[in-house]
C-alpha cells in the first residue's frame, strides 16, 4: 500500500456519495467513548452536506447506531453501526439485529477482566463487546492476549482499533456497509468517498476505490488504501465546509 499525503481537492465530492467515520474523523478521540465533545458546527454541516448531495451521506462507525443517535441528529442521514453489522437507511428502515452465540459469555468475561486493572473499560454493544485501554496503555499486550483467547473460546472475531479491541460476530465490515448503501436508490451511480482514521476503515477505503471513488485517511501518514489524507478532525471539518461551499455554487 502507498502512503497517501495529498490533500483531496474539494471537487472530489462532485457527484459523490459521502461516507464518514465518526470517532477520530468527525470528533476527536477521548479517553472513553462518552467523553467525546461534538463540535457545535457538526450537526448543521451534516445537514448541509446531505441537502447538497441529495441525501448521499452516511455515517459508518464502530459505535452502535443507538450510541451515534445520542450524539448526532441523524434523522435524515443513513447510518451503519457496529463495524457494518447494523444498517439504518435514510428513511429510518433498519435491518434486524441477531446477537451472535457466545456474546453473553464474552460480555461477562470482558466485564470481569476490565475490573482487574484501573483504566480498563468494557463497553457493551448490540452485537459485540469492546475493551478500551486508552487510560491503561501498559495493559495493551495483556488485553490483546485476553481478547484473542476469548475470541477462540466463543467463536467471535477480534476487531482491533486505536487502544481498543472488540469481540463481534463475523460477517460484515465497513466496506460491506459502503457496498450495501451504494445499492440504495439515492446512492446508486455515485462515486463513494470514505473518510476515516483507523485500521478498521481500510476495507471501506478499498471498496471506495473499487467502485470508482476514493478514501481519505485522517491523521498521521501511514501505508493505506486511501488516496488522500487530512491532518486531523479540524482539517476534516474545514475541508467539508469548503467542499459544501463549492458544490453550492
Amino acid at each position: 500500500m502507498a502512503v497517501p499525503d495529498r490533500v483531496p481537492p474539494v471537487s472530489l465530492l462532485a457527484d459523490a456519495a459521502l461516507f464518514l467515520d465518526f470517532d477520530g474523523t468527525l470528533v476527536d478521540l477521548a479517553e472513553t467513548p462518552e467523553a467525546i465533545t461534538v463540535p457545535p458546527g457538526l450537526r448543521p454541516l451534516l445537514r448541509r452536506l446531505s441537502e447538497t448531495l441529495d441525501g448521499r451521506v452516511a455515517i459508518v462507525s464502530g459505535r452502535a447506531i443507538a450510541d451515534l443517535e445520542r450524539h448526532l441528529d441523524c434523522s435524515a442521514i443513513a447510518m451503519s453501526g457496529s463495524h457494518g453489522l447494523e444498517l439504518k437507511l435514510r428513511d429510518g428502515t433498519e435491518l434486524p439485529l441477531s446477537a451472535p452465540t457466545g456474546l453473553d459469555v464474552a460480555r461477562q468475561e470482558v466485564d470481569r477482566f476490565a475490573a482487574t486493572a484501573e483504566g480498563l473499560l468494557a463497553e457493551h454493544k448490540p452485537l459485540g463487546v469492546a475493551l478500551h485501554f486508552r487510560r491503561a496503555p501498559a495493559e495493551a499486550a495483556r488485553a490483546g492476549a485476553f481478547m484473542a483467547d476469548l475470541a477462540a473460546r466463543t467463536g467471535l472475531i477480534v476487531q482491533k482499533g486505536k487502544m481498543v479491541a472488540e469481540l463481534r460476530a463475523d460477517g460484515a465490515d465497513k466496506g460491506d456497509a459502503v457496498r450495501a448503501f451504494m445499492t440504495e436508490p439515492e446512492f446508486t451511480g455515485a462515486r463513494p468517498v470514505f473518510l476515516g482514521d483507523d485500521v478498521t476503515d481500510e476495507r471501506a477505503f478499498e471498496v471506495a476505490a473499487e467502485m470508482g471513488g476514493a478514501g481519505i485517511l485522517v491523521g498521521p501518514s501511514r501505508p493505506s488504501a486511501a488516496r488522500f489524507r487530512l491532518d486531523d478532525v479540524a482539517a476534516v471539518a474545514a475541508w467539508l465546509e469548503a467542499a459544501a461551499g463549492e458544490l453550492q455554487r
